[in-house]
């Protein structure tokens, strides 16, 4: 029977191969997304261009929202872990 199965389905492989491919695709991506160390050193960098005159209040206030927002949800995520 695993014979047949394997005979029938064979034509499928690719279709599951290119399903398997974006799952891993976008695994790595939000493994990366959420990373607090990496969000970290974007909250670092974003508090660098501020003092160097780069952004405004309201930029770099939006923007820390974001980062702070990410990195609490990233914090979540790995609780449930």
């Amino acid at each position: 029977m695993g014979l047949i199965k394997a005979i029938v389905t064979a034509p499928a492989a690719p279709v599951r191969f290119v399903g398997w491919t974006a799952r891993q695709v976008l695994d790595a991506a939000e493994r990366e997304y959420y990373d607090p160390a990496a969000i970290r050193a974007e909250l670092a960098e974003l508090s660098e261009r501020f003092d160097a005159g780069e952004l405004s209040d309201e930029e770099f206030d939006r923007m820390e929202d974001e980062l702070l927002d990410r990195l609490a949800e990233a914090e979540a995520r790995t609780d449930r872990y």
